[in-house]
């Protein structure tokens, strides 16, 4: 899965260098195996961000993306997307995605975090509750799924993984919630190109099942 997303990520013409980092020995050696760049970071790192942040801190880049190993659906466009914001305003700090949220029993998941944005697209919270709430049902507010995907300022992912934990943060245990809790802007545009993150077994059959339909477009 990992060759899978290292390489529908190199589609990606907006990176100019990729690796993954890990503090796995067995994921270190399938990357080299298949031409990857990785690099070994601290196994004691309580996130990602904090595991990114390590080998950012050598890494000569204005902008680094945090892509997330188990996406086997990335599409190269949804990291342009990303980035985007950051390349357009100078101010910006941060950015994630977002795409519309249809399914009921997805909105009111807590496993799916969804997203509420101001009118300049950003972000004011991110949830596992279904927001925003629908009081009468003449109202039909459009629900935002988060999809995982974060471009960040280098200078400010180190100042970033080096603040402490924040209240929300912990009790919707959602690590983005630390950026807005203390202040930042958290750029948060749309995207139609959906990922399936695998956090187990169902998902991974979920995956093969989309890609054997999907065909060599999901290749």
């Amino acid at each position: 899965m990992v060759e899978r997303v290292y390489r529908r990520a190199s589609a990606a013409a907006c990176l100019d260098a990729l690796l993954v980092a890990t503090d796995d020995e067995r994921i270190l050696r399938e990357v080299q195996r298949f031409g990857g760049e990785a690099r070994m970071t601290s196994p004691n790192h309580q996130s990602g961000t904090d595991r990114l942040a390590e080998v950012a801190e050598l890494l000569e880049a204005d902008v680094v993306v945090n892509i997330q190993g188990d996406e086997p659906l990335l599409h190269p466009e949804a990291v342009e997307r990303v980035i985007a914001p950051l390349l357009a305003d100078q101010t910006i700090p941060m950015a994630t995605l977002r795409t519309p949220l249809t399914d009921p029993d997805e909105i009111a998941s807590p496993n799916v975090v969804k997203v509420v944005v101001d009118c300049d697209d950003r972000a004011l919270y991110f949830s596992r509750c279904p927001i925003p709430f629908v009081r009468t049902q003449s109202q039909q507010p459009t629900h935002w799924l988060h999809i995982g995907l974060y471009a960040y300022r280098r200078d400010f992912l180190l100042t970033y993984a080096r603040l402490p934990r924040t209240p929300l943060e912990q009790a919707e245990s959602l690590e983005q919630l630390r950026a807005l809790e203390h202040g930042y802007t958290i750029k948060v545009p749309v995207t139609d190109q959906r990922s399936v993150s695998v956090d187990s077994p169902a998902d991974l059959e979920r995956v093969r099942r989309l890609v054997a339909e999907l065909g060599p477009a999901a290749e």
